[in-house]
């Protein structure tokens, strides 16, 4: 499969973005020396969280919210998945599976031997998220979801995210800077914008942002559905705390709070929380956001 890497010139002076950046190979055998980027804050020491971000961003996401939780003591591993910011990333979009970026995020987890995890995720970080949780369970103690979830096929979508899913696989358009600023109620500076465009200095590097909303299970047969159909039956066991943050503003994943508070257990008498915002309440909310996160570790 044909890797390309952004140049890190794109990456210079990039605000609110002061962090030293790191890598792993995640290839393994099928794409040996491919590589991605993860932030790594905070003590070695201190309760791992990992922040997971999702569609079309990067760690970039989590900006303002990795210091105050870094402050509280905890270590924050917040990687680019492939495809996605300081990432490699493949040139077509059927080089993406819902599983290969299981497989990526799995090496990046047991390379780092993270332990006790509390698992923080958003959009595609939350389909990531809650596979992770269930497939290395003895590995995660808590998790965070933010406007998320973790879908089998087997329940209708909204209208919005099947328009979505159209535009993103066949507009000759696609600015993801743009897309970005659209699911922010704030309005996002220009650098900021550009931020969020610095990954992808050509249309080439898009493959994977585009091929993330049809890698969404939207059907009971779609390949993905039987490995999230069993992540569930341990979820519906799950007893360690999950906390919900899901924002005012979101028209795609509204109403999944209270789904997932009903199905796992651990959701019950958390400190669950609505937040003010759009689709990326890390933009909108980050303080609020990094205190949900945190009252999980506590928990």
């Amino acid at each position: 499969m044909p890797v390309i890497r952004t140049p890190e010139s794109r990456f210079a002076g990039l605000p609110d973005y002061p962090f030293a950046p790191n890598y792993l190979d995640v290839g393994g055998t099928a794409t040996p020396g491919l590589r991605m980027h993860y932030l790594d804050e905070g003590p070695r020491d201190g309760r791992v969280v990992l922040m997971l971000h999702g569609e079309p961003s990067w760690s970039y996401l989590y900006r303002h919210m990795i210091p105050p939780v870094v402050a509280a003591g905890c270590r924050v591993i917040a990687p680019d998945l492939i495809g996605f910011g300081k990432s490699d990333k493949l040139t077509r979009i059927s080089d993406y599976s819902y599983q290969s970026h299981m497989d990526w995020l799995t090496a990046l987890v047991e390379q780092l031997d993270l332990c006790d995890i509390t698992v923080v995720g958003q959009d595609w970080g939350s389909l990531l998220g809650l596979r992770l949780a269930a497939e290395q369970e003895p590995r995660c103690a808590a998790i965070v979801i933010g406007n998320g979830m973790l879908p089998t096929g087997d329940q209708p979508v909204p209208k919005a995210f099947r328009i979505w899913k159209h535009f993103a696989l066949y507009s000759p358009w696609f600015p993801i800077g743009r897309i970005v600023a659209s699911g922010v109620r704030r309005k996002l500076p220009d650098g900021e914008r550009a931020a969020y465009d610095a990954p992808f200095p050509s249309a080439q590097y898009k493959a994977g942002a585009r091929a993330f909303p049809r890698l969404v299970p939207v059907t009971p047969d779609d390949p993905a559905s039987p490995a999230n159909r069993s992540a569930w039956e341990v979820l519906a066991q799950w007893h360690k705390p999950l906390v919900t943050a899901f924002s005012t503003g979101d028209p795609i994943t509204r109403g999944g709070d209270k789904y997932l508070q009903k199905r796992i257990p651990g959701a019950q008498g958390r400190p669950h929380v609505t937040l003010r915002g759009g689709h990326f309440l890390q933009e909108d909310s980050p303080a609020e956001f990094a205190a949900a996160v945190l009252a999980a570790v506590r928990a």
